[in-house]
This record gives structure tokens, C-alpha cells and sequence, in this order.
């Protein structure tokens, strides 16, 4: 597939990067397209930006608009810290004048009139200004003037010709208004994108873009998150992990506390995710800060992306556990991203990720595994997007931590919004568990798929002295659900220095 695409030469950009990733190299030369989309999706944004990077590399463009006017389009470049300047703008709408009754039409359908009038304003536009890219808006317009289904999909191939012997590449736009929603265009376009808009039940709306046809080109399929921010559309394609293969060396990351090492079975291996679950104030976030903070201090770049707790809240919790992030933040080392659920798209969030570990970062935290399910507009597609991120960064020796919180404390009860214990290479699980009047914590590795790990039980414990991995907890029983039975012998001899 990859040869399909290897005319470079033959493709013009769109202006948008990410656009032109997933239409393989981006627009072929001298071809129509139809960009569709209701009112609101970008369609205007999207072709003013196909126009300013014509402008860029000096070329001649044209806006031809039967729908929006001159000043309207201005103020959308302006929104956008954009000028029209270098973009010619054709503007072929009726004015006030048709409102008088001296100039309605009683003989002739006024549609037969406009429509030779309209047509005849486009062709002598094209030759004055010769451009190389054309953007006509909107077809909704042409398809109410043709009036029958035959004299539209006649005039559209008429436009087609002439337009690609003039050396044109040509974006037709089109908002879905017109009385019928036929496929006309779609059939004698050389490709079609389309642009939707889909409403949340809460936080902001959701656009996707997706190719529906591009003859002869090896495009990406499917859905694309994309965003219209100030400076136009910002395109998330889908990330294929299949399609990035890096082999890459393998070497075991410590966490900088023994014990711990000797629990995960030398430390975590580069190129692998783990998952840590327990319930809420178990220490996951913690424990992943510490290998955050030994990636560090070794001088290797880590990331975190936080879904529930606040950057400051967590740089406070981990100063109070001699966890200093701080340091690491100002040689640049870290960089921690707040998430908003409710206004960040999942394409957007796997994009900053990709962005992290393209800057370098070799641990990646994502805290939670919870957040993430409810950034998903649709739940049944979490597995799946987890699956390629978690392939794509493992292809690359990025090793991934996954916080995973649990519902409940303790007993049968806990349970966890989602399962990705299959999906992550390794699980460390805590748990809480009550001995002599206290609630103590416990840490295990339940899963490894490179290598052993120990298979204990040890107590976990957080201080101002930091994080603590201690004994084998070898005489107890039921200490995973929360409610032990244990050797009182052996809770003596762990526990009494407590209180010495």
C-alpha cells in the first residue's frame, strides 16, 4: 500500500497535518473533492486554511461563495488571526435588488436565469484570476438552482472538466441544506471527506472526520477526532499501531526502593505496561510518582497524565512523601498534562501521548484507567483504543503505568469499572487489610509476562520517609479481600515495633 502513495509529487497539503496523515500524503493535483458536513462543522474553516497554505507557497486561489459574503468570510480568516489577503473572493449572491417586483421574472423560471448567470460568473472568474485551488461554496445552492436531479449531476461534471483542464484542484463544500440528499457529487468526486458533528449528553461536542472515497490513494479509514481551535482544524488521526513497527533494546527500570525491585522481579521492563489497582487511598498514584521520580533522577524524560486529581494536589502529596517532582519539572525532565474529560476528545488525548513519548518521555503514567473510560464517548471501544496506545508505546520501549481504581475498600465488594488486567503486561495489586486496631495496606504482583516475579504478599506502607515495601506477610490468609486471618505470633513480631 505504501507504493500507492509514492507520487509525492502528485499531492497538494491541506494546510491541516493531520488531515493530510490519514489522506495518505494529502490532496492529488488537478481533482475535485467534496467536503460535506451540516452547518457548523468547519467546512469554511477547513477551505480558507487549503487556500492560506496555497498562498504560502505562492500560488493563485479562489473562494467562490453563493452563500456566505464577502464580509462574513472575512471575519471567519479573522477569528483565526488569519487576512485574505492573496485569496480572491468571487462573490455570487443575489442582492437586494431581486426583492422589487420590477424584477421578478414572469416569463422564464427564475432558476433557469440564475443558474446560466451563476455559471457564467464562475467560468469568467476562473479565467481572470487563473488559480491553481478552487473552493466552491456551497452545492446546496447549485443543487436548488438545477432543480432536477439530471441538470445538477450534469452541471457538477461540466464544473469537473473544465475545472481540472485549467490545472484546478477544487474543493466543493457542501452543508447537506438542499431539499433532497442525494449522492450526485459523491459518485463523480475523485475523493469525499466528510465532517460530523456529534452532540454529548454532557461536556462539549465531539467532530470527527473521516475519508469516505479517495480513488487510487491508500488513505487511513475509519473516525478521526479533530478539534476547530483559533487557527483552524487541528486533526487526531487514529493511531494503527500495526502500521509503526520499531523494534527496540529492553532493559529493566528501577523504582529506586529495593524491596519493590525484588517484588516486580528486578523492576519494570522498558516496553511493557503495568497496571496498579486497588482501591481509593491504597497509594497508587503514589507508587507511580516514585517511578516517575527514579526515571528522573537517572535523567530520563517521563509524563504524566493526570484524569481525577490536580497537578498542585499531587506535586504537594509527593513532596510530603520525599518524592521531589519538583526539580524535575524545571530541568524539564517531566511534564505533567491535566485532563478534562468533558472537553477532551479520545483522539486528542492519544495524540498528546504520542506527542510525549516523541519528545522523549520513557515512563509514562496515566492516572486513571477510571478518567480515561469517561473521556470514551462510547465505553465499548475503551479495550481497543487502550490496546493500540499500549502496543505503540511498547513497540518503542516506552514503559506504561496504569492507574486503576476500584470500587469499595475492602471485601467482596471491590470491584473496577473496567477490566484491563489482560490488556497490561504486569499487575500490582494493593489492598487494605485491618491487624491489632489498624488498617494496613498490602502490595503483590499478580501478573508478569516477561519474566518471574515474587509471588508474596508484603506490607506497603507510606510516610514523610517515603514509600515502603516490608515484610512477607507469610502467615496470613484472606489479607486480598480485606478481611485476614493471621498468626498472632507473627503479627507480634511485624507489628510491635510500632509502638516502641
Amino acid at each position: 500500500m505504501d507504493n500507492q502513495n509514492s507520487d509525492s509529487a502528485r499531492f497538494l497539503s491541506t494546510g491541516v497535518a493531520g488531515l493530510d496523515i490519514i489522506l495518505g500524503g494529502g490532496l492529488t493535483s488537478d481533482r475535485l473533492f467534496l467536503i460535506e458536513g451540516e452547518p457548523g462543522t468547519g467546512k469554511t474553516t477547513l477551505a480558507l486554511q487549503f487556500l492560506h497554505e496555497g498562498v504560502q507557497r505562492g500560488e493563485s486561489v479562489i473562494y467562490i461563495t453563493l452563500a456566505e459574503t464577502r464580509v462574513e468570510l472575512t471575519a471567519v480568516a479573522q477569528s483565526h488571526g488569519w487576512t485574505m489577503d492573496g485569496i480572491h473572493v468571487e462573490d455570487i449572491i443575489p442582492n437586494e435588488s431581486i426583492l422589487h417586483p420590477d424584477h421578478q421574472f414572469t416569463i422564464f423560471h427564475p432558476s433557469e436565469i440564475e443558474m446560466g448567470m451563476t455559471t457564467q460568473r464562475i467560468l469568467d472568474a476562473i479565467e481572470r484570476y487563473k488559480p491553481s485551488r478552487v473552493v466552491l461554496d456551497s452545492l446546496s445552492e447549485l443543487q436548488l438552482l438545477a432543480e432536477s436531479p439530471l441538470r445538477y449531476r450534469r452541471q457538477v461534471l461540466a464544473l469537473k472538466q473544465y475545472l481540472a483542464g485549467k490545472g484546478c484542484t477544487t474543493l466543493f463544500l457542501d452543508d447537506r441544506t438542499a431539499l433532497s440528499g442525494d449522492l450526485q457529487v459523491r459518485s463523480v468526486a475523485h475523493g469525499v471527506i466528510t465532517l460530523e458533528l456529534i452532540n454529548q449528553d454532557y461536556g462539549s461536542e465531539r467532530r470527527r472526520v473521516r475519508i469516505v472515497k479517495y480513488r487510487g490513494i491508500a488513505f487511513r479509514g475509519g473516525s478521526h477526532d479533530y478539534k476547530i481551535v483559533t487557527g483552524g482544524l487541528c486533526v487526531y488521526p487514529r493511531l494503527i499501531a500495526a502500521q509503526s513497527r520499531v523494534q527496540a533494546s529492553r532493559k529493566q527500570l528501577s523504582s529506586g526502593i529495593a524491596a519493590l525491585d525484588t517484588l516486580t522481579g528486578g523492576g519494570l521492563d522498558e516496553g511493557t505496561s503495568t497496571l496498579i489497582s486497588g482501591p481509593p487511598g491504597t497509594g497508587k498514584s503514589s507508587l507511580g510518582a516514585q517511578y516517575v521520580h527514579a526515571a528522573t533522577e537517572r535523567g530520563e524524560k517521563a509524563a504524566m497524565f493526570l484524569f481525577e486529581e490536580a497537578a498542585n494536589n499531587l506535586m504537594l502529596r509527593s513532596t510530603g512523601l520525599g518524592i521531589d517532582l519538583h526539580g524535575a519539572l524545571e530541568r524539564k525532565l517531566l511534564s505533567i498534562q491535566q485532563i478534562d474529560p468533558a472537553e477532551m476528545a479520545p483522539g486528542e488525548f492519544m495524540q498528546a501521548v504520542v506527542d510525549a513519548e516523541r519528545d522523549g518521555a520513557r515512563v509514562i503514567v496515566i492516572d486513571s484507567l477510571n478518567g480515561y473510560l469517561k473521556a470514551m464517548p462510547d465505553e465499548r471501544f475503551l479495550a481497543t483504543h487502550m490496546h493500540e496506545l499500549l502496543t505503540y508505546l511498547g513497540q518503542r520501549g516506552v514503559a506504561t503505568i496504569l492507574v486503576g481504581v476500584q470500587a469499595g475498600i475492602i471485601g467482596g465488594a471491590m470491584s473496577t469499572a473496567v477490566d484491563a488486567s489482560y490488556i497490561a503486561d504486569s499487575v500490582v495489586m494493593l489492598r487494605y487489610f485491618e491487624a491489632r486496631g489498624k488498617v494496613r495496606q498490602a502490595i503483590s504482583v499478580f501478573k508478569r509476562r516477561v519474566g518471574m516475579h515474587e509471588r508474596t504478599i508484603r506490607l506497603f506502607s507510606m510516610s514523610s520517609q517515603g514509600i515502603k515495601v516490608g515484610d512477607v506477610l507469610t502467615n496470613f490468609h484472606g489479607i486480598l479481600t480485606g478481611v485476614p486471618t493471621f498468626d498472632d505470633e507473627q503479627c507480634q513480631v511485624l507489628f510491635d515495633d510500632e509502638n516502641s
